[in-house]
């Protein structure tokens, strides 16, 4: 069941706790057991709780005296020295699990404000959501496992603002089952047509246009970079290359986002293999991209009124074969430089250059542009940064709109934090080609983890090899540019793509509407 346009379930904000059709409540809390919620709830957690100390942080299934018959209570613990709004996700999530576990077909959620977070009904919400979602082949292939269950109940003890919530919540979810099926999928299932045909019905009813470039002789023209990587994968009709951009724009933007995602929808290495068992996994390096569409799927089910977003994925497979590209080929790139290719298994900012060197002309004709790159690109950033975490680089005209700090702040109120880090000289240097006739050094030969700044370099490679360097601030048409290294948020196999940072890109470049689903 290739599920693309709404979830599977159908979903009711309630006034009641005592609405008729569910068969289960889920009550989600960081109160003290027994002291928030309607009533017959707070009596039968304190009853449970004089027992039996460990439903304070256990949590517990209990009989409750509503039509529903029975309430799963999941305590949040808080500590206010260093958690986040993601124990709200986190709780929601396992309480949802433990639902159907009992047996739960109709669960009621009960959302509950919390001070210090401003937007934990809606993280709260997003978990439930998370742990419903079935990844996409499985769903195919075992269509009896989906949907896991039939209606969502949705009641709120501060009801003020919980139909909105709710709408937003479902518009992200949407964007993130675009995200997860595309990123989480294996590299057959999702093979660039493949992820074509998915995005062609993923936005059928939208309003985003889409323009898939699939032709050899373009790509070799005017993406020669991405030509590269593609040219051992076009030998075999499955695995040919595409460029597939989405546009989503506003009758009067004030503001244009550029966002291309790198989507190698399984990386060998190529010439320069993942020897050592190290390749397994390598179907998520197709993450960027897809967060990508997921992330236009959720503008045009938002429709903002005032921004202008063009996504471009990025897709291709990084075969190794007889035709594959080789470490020391010099390729001119769209920008006209010369780059010398240092490592085949640094595909990923190769084949997003030529992209962003096209998104870099465009933006030069657009309203207040915004350029990004999402990847799963280094493996430095994940030790970097640790498993959840993604991190943002700007360049120095995004720096001074504080864009990357504003990011960090804005994510982690939704749940999905970046850390922020900084492109310095020494990665401009050490990416400078080093002899007459070679512009750009490609890459070293070493992996991005075994090399000093390996994260941060990429970033400064993707300014220089796509001319984004002749806008900076010393120009006269400055373009803010910002680098997302994600690959310790993607998700890891065989767990499910995560979508991130689907909402935190929303959180940040969408703060206002966010900021009227605060608890308050």
């Amino acid at each position: 069941m290739a599920l693309v346009n709404g979830l599977p379930f159908s979903i009711n904000v309630e006034k009641s706790v005592e609405a008729a059709g569910y068969d289960g409540i889920l009550f989600i809390s960081a109160a003290k057991p027994g002291t928030e919620g309607p009533a017959a709830i707070q009596s039968a957690i304190a009853k449970a709780y004089q027992i039996d100390k460990a439903v304070a942080s256990d949590g517990a299934v209990l009989a409750v005296d509503l039509p529903a018959g029975r309430v799963v209570y999941v305590p949040v613990s808080v500590n206010p020295d260093f958690d986040d709004v993601r124990s709200f996700g986190e709780s929601g999530k396992k309480a949802i699990q433990r639902a159907l576990k009992a047996g739960v077909k109709t669960p009621l959620v009960i959302l509950s404000p919390y001070a210090n977070f401003p937007y934990c009904q809606l993280v709260t919400l997003l978990g439930v959501f998370e742990a419903l979602y079935v990844n996409l082949q499985y769903r195919e292939d075992r269509p009896e496992v989906f949907p896991k269950v039939k209606q969502l109940g949705i009641y709120s003890t501060q009801p003020k603002k919980i139909d909105q919530i709710v709408k937003t919540a479902v518009a992200l979810e949407n964007g993130r089952y675009v995200a997860r099926d595309v990123g989480g999928s294996d590299p057959e299932r999702m093979a660039p047509p493949k992820v074509e045909e998915y995005i062609r019905a993923a936005f059928k009813n939208e309003p985003v246009s889409i323009r898939v470039i699939s032709d050899l002789s373009v790509f070799e023209k005017e993406y020669p970079l991405f030509a590269a990587v593609n040219r051992a994968a076009n030998e075999i009709e499955r695995h040919r290359g595409r460029i597939i951009i989405l546009t989503y724009e506003a009758e009067a933007p004030q503001e244009t986002l550029f966002l291309v995602g790198k989507g190698v929808t399984y990386d060998t290495g190529g010439a320069d293999i993942k020897a050592g068992g190290i390749m397994a996994g390598m179907s998520r390096d197709k993450c960027g991209a897809a967060a990508v569409g997921g992330f236009l799927k959720a503008v045009a089910q938002l429709k903002p009124t005032n921004v202008k977003v063009v996504g471009i994925m990025s897709m291709v497979r990084n075969s190794v074969g007889e035709n594959c590209y080789v470490a020391d080929e010099i390729i001119q790139s769209r920008a006209g430089l010369r780059v010398r290719i240092g490592n085949t298994d640094a595909e990923g900012r190769t084949i997003l250059t030529d992209p962003l060197c096209y998104a870099k002309e465009e933006a030069l004709k657009s309203v207040n542009p915004h350029l990004m790159t999402i990847a799963t690109l280094t493996g430095h950033a994940y030790l970097t940064s640790g498993c959840g975490y993604s991190i943002v680089l700007d360049n120095e005209a995004a720096r001074r709109t504080e864009n990357a700090l504003l990011l960090s702040k804005y994510s982690e109120q939704i749940g999905e934090p970046f850390e922020v880090s900084t492109i310095r000289r020494e990665d401009y240097r050490f990416h400078k080609g080093k002899v007459e006739g070679e512009d750009v050094l490609q890459a070293n030969n070493q992996p991005s983890s075994r090399t000093p700044r390996g994260h941060q370099g990429p970033a400064a490679f993707l300014i220089m090899a796509s001319g984004l360097d002749k806008y900076g601030v010393g120009s006269a048409s400055p373009i803010k540019y910002s680098h997302l290294d994600i690959a310790g948020a993607a998700g890891d196999v065989p767990e499910n793509a995560t979508g991130a940072p689907l909402l935190g890109l929303y959180a940040k470049f969408f703060n206002q509407n966010l900021a009227q689903l605060a608890d308050n």
